[in-house]
């Protein structure tokens, strides 16, 4: 680096470049808009043949039975609850580490998430301390693959089915990413994804669960379309406008419009994959040079998909907090971000009271070290150039 431009931007320098690079951002090419430009002069703009088409293209990339569309990741994981009938006294252990919706689809049928503490290296649940949190109402388990790392299925799997319980994996980091040779969407009873803009692919909002019970899979079609047991292009093709409704549903369609680009998006997934394992590559190879910034670790029998790029600074030896560091980052114009509290200190779970003597210490700590790098497939090498840039600025 140029020392002249060595001075921080927070204190008057040069940024490292002109423009936010932010930390994720979507790709959308011409096929992308000419599949929603088809959908626009169709007759089908909701709950016609694209959704089908998308379900079903996502079921063969994941080797899944069944797929079910819905608005976005949080209303998956809340049909997922549905689905499997967790209610008022029914417990869920949850990971520690996530975003609040992973806790949130619990409360919204009524039961109680219990909180467990994860890895300290990888921040994904840790298989060995979840018996401790069995009780007589544990009914199901939600882990997370932080980050797009898959959890250990095969030793959560031991553990669900010991003591009867679903387990559900919130893939919503992770479509792309493989556990033991097997696909994420195929490792679990029920498995959510994400289609935000800075998930691997994008449908705007969107969301996905796949699962090889066709009950379940049953049961979130109604749940989706608020709780009646046709839509509309079922009843067009039967020439019926009779429809019942045997339960409380939500209005969680994903429209065609959205679906038609799911469909187009899929088809880029293992680009965008690859791209994301190079920009990874990268950064574990420059950040060797500096030992205060840790990559999280990768176990051997994973493919990482890198939804997100994180780290831990040993704030102890840059004699900076937190916060200094990522305002620093910020005005070099690096959009770093930080995922996540721990979800039990977010003001809601002090009300509800959920772990209040149950605090997961290795979460905690963690937490204090995280930040997020930017990584998205568009990103190019100089623009990776910029973030080791302004991290060698910071340090030096």
């Amino acid at each position: 680096m140029d020392h002249l431009n060595s001075k921080l931007a927070i204190d008057g320098g040069v940024p490292v470049r002109e423009r936010m690079l932010p930390y994720g951002r979507q790709h959308l090419d011409e096929d992308d808009i000419q599949a929603v430009v088809e959908v626009l002069r169709s007759d089908w703009l909701t709950t016609g043949p694209a959704v089908a088409e998308f379900e079903n293209s996502f079921s063969r990339s994941v080797n899944a039975n069944e797929s079910v569309a819905v608005s976005n990741g949080t209303a998956a994981l809340h049909a997922a609850m549905h689905a499997i009938g967790i209610g008022v006294g029914d417990e869920v252990i949850i990971p520690a580490i996530s975003f609040v919706a992973t806790a949130n689809c619990v409360l919204y049928t009524g039961g109680t998430p219990v909180f467990s503490d994860v890895q300290s290296d990888t921040l994904l649940i840790d298989p060995l301390k979840i018996e401790a949190n069995i009780t007589s109402s544990t009914k199901a388990i939600i882990a997370m693959d932080y980050a797009g790392h898959p959890c250990n299925y095969d030793a959560l799997q031991a553990v669900a089915d010991k003591y009867g319980l679903y387990l559900v994996a919130d893939a919503c980091h992770s479509l792309g990413s493989s556990f033991r040779g097997r696909l994420v969407g195929s490792l679990a009873d029920l498995n959510i994804f994400s289609f935000h803009p800075v998930k691997a692919i994008t449908t705007g909002e969107g969301g996905m669960i796949t699962t090889d019970d066709k009950e379940l899979s049953r049961k979130m079609r109604i749940f989706r379309n608020h709780g009646i047991t046709t839509d509309h292009l079922q009843r067009a093709r039967q020439g019926s406008f009779s429809y019942e409704m045997h339960t409380v549903g939500y209005n969680y369609r994903l429209s065609d419009i959205q679906c038609a680009l799911g469909v187009s998006q899929l088809q880029k997934l293992s680009k965008f994959v690859k791209r994301r394992r190079e920009i990874a590559s990268i950064y574990d190879n420059a950040l060797r040079d500096y030992p205060v910034i840790s990559p999280l670790s990768v176990r051997d029998h994973v493919l990482h998909s890198y939804h997100l790029y994180a780290v831990k600074v040993q704030l102890d030896q840059i004699g900076m907090n937190r916060e200094q560091i990522f305002s620093a980052l910020r005005a070099e114009n690096i959009g770093v971000n930080v995922h996540y509290m721990p979800v039990y200190r977010h003001p809601l779970y002090k009300l509800v009271g959920t772990n209040e003597n149950n605090r997961c210490l290795t979460a905690e700590s963690v937490y204090e070290q995280l930040l997020s790098l930017p990584i998205f497939p568009d990103m190019t090498n100089e623009d990776v150039s910029h973030v080791v840039d302004a991290i060698e600025k910071l340090l030096n």
